[in-house]
């Protein structure tokens, strides 16, 4: 039997889930474990707010205890209930952000963060301090665009592309879209800032398989 990574999108923007989805297809081969995409049933537009980010997390835990898979993703660039989804199975379960910081350091010695609203720089943070990262972090900067613009493939481009190169500006060797509705645009991305552009749900992809390994 094939086995089957399940990623979980925490809000119910459609166009941010198909986004998350075709991110993912470059790590579909013969043999490798399947990865299915989904939105969480009755979720918010965004995680946009603290109350976002913790009124997700017991429907997340629910999902996963009813969803069998060899391994989760929690598809928001804020890891929203990881640690308690952490607590109701035994399979591994990865947050993108974390997944993303990981990547970035092995590749730069200082990386930057596209936020998607200035709410979500303090959820960013506490993960940074929670890894012993926030040192390696060069700036943070917040695009604060509506869910449907970001997923867009064109309206939300140009201001990816500056906000990346006012990262590099800041000392940023990397950066890090800080929004799965940005998964779209990460190659137009590194073309315009010239450093490494890391999409955290591909890099929690990458980690899953390997745990699958």
């Amino acid at each position: 039997m094939v086995k089957r990574i399940l990623v979980i999108n925490p809000n119910s923007s459609q166009s941010c889930t198909a986004g998350i989805a075709a991110s993912l297809e470059a790590f579909a081969a013969p043999g490798r474990p399947v990865f299915e995409t989904i939105s969480l049933p009755g979720g918010p537009p965004a995680i946009a707010s603290w109350r976002d980010w913790y009124g997700v997390a017991e429907p997340l835990c629910r999902l996963v205890e009813a969803s069998p898979a060899e391994a989760y993703i929690l598809a928001c660039v804020s890891d929203p209930g990881l640690e308690a989804v952490r607590t109701v199975t035994p399979k591994p379960v990865f947050g993108p952000f974390r997944s993303a910081v990981a990547a970035a350091l092995a590749r730069a010695e200082r990386f930057g963060v596209i936020a998607f609203v200035e709410a979500s720089k303090a959820r960013q943070r506490r993960a940074l301090q929670a890894m012993g990262a926030e040192a390696r972090l060069a700036a943070s900067i917040a695009l604060n665009l509506p869910m449907e613009v970001l997923t867009d493939p064109s309206a939300a481009r140009g201001a990816l592309c500056d906000t990346a190169r006012a990262l590099v500006a800041q000392g940023a060797e990397a950066v890090i879209l800080g929004c799965a509705g940005m998964a779209g645009h990460r190659a137009a991305v590194e073309d315009a800032a010239g450093v490494p552009v890391i999409e955290p749900c591909q890099a929690a992809a990458a980690q899953a398989l390997l745990a699958l390994v």
